[in-house]
């Protein structure tokens, strides 16, 4: 815990689904990119709530930290906004749903739920020589006792993820992703849903 950050009130549920194994494959392409900059995700959502309802990005870089060329909306992405509401998975699937989710996990200081999700879906992708030291950096970053961005797992997961990295496979998270990804869909969605950011979004597209 950071007694400088604001506490969600998240809770981990004792039972969890493994859906995460099958995750969509395209949205490794962004994981890669995003999970290193908040910043310009906080930028990207300002542009995105300014710009939505004039059709037109202006942004100069993609959320992956990419070039991209200025180009108008197609009516596919204005629809957007209304899709995110459908479920969890819709609004990770969209790149600037990701996007303006990751901002406002950002301003409710929990920011590193994503960033770990994010990196585990990039770390399934991992070649097998490379598993042992980006499984090690992972672990030291969001899990281990006083990690620097450290999530709210329970003890249980936490040992189980340990043993895990000590032997590493690209499946090594799964059962912690998991139960952040629950995490997110039970708690900081509903609020994202109700949050100003994603509501004033919403009304200038629907």
């Amino acid at each position: 815990t950071f007694p400088h950050r604001q506490q969600s009130s998240c809770r981990v549920d004792s039972v969890t689904t493994r859906r995460i194994g099958g995750h969509i494959r395209t949205r490794l392409t962004m994981c890669r990119g995003l999970e290193l900059l908040p910043i310009t995700c906080l930028e990207r959502a300002k542009e995105l709530r300014a710009l939505f309802g004039s059709f037109l990005l202006k942004s100069d870089h993609s959320i992956s930290g990419q070039p991209r060329n200025h180009s108008k909306l197609k009516l596919s992405e204005v629809a957007e906004p209304l899709k995110w509401k459908e479920s969890f998975e819709s609004l990770l699937s969209s790149q600037n749903g990701l996007c303006l989710f990751r901002a406002f996990l950002v301003s409710e200081f929990s920011e590193e739920n994503i960033a770990f999700y994010l990196a585990c879906e990039d770390f399934r992708a991992t070649k097998p020589s490379k598993l042992a030291p980006k499984a090690k950096r992972i672990y030291e970053e969001f899990i281990c006792l006083n990690a620097p961005r450290e999530v709210n797992l329970d003890h249980a997961t936490k040992a189980v993820t340990q043993e895990n990295v000590e032997r590493p496979t690209r499946f090594c998270f799964d059962e912690a992703q998991s139960k952040i990804y629950t995490l997110m869909e039970k708690d900081c969605y509903p609020r994202f849903l109700k949050s100003s950011m994603y509501l004033e979004l919403k009304t200038r597209t629907g």
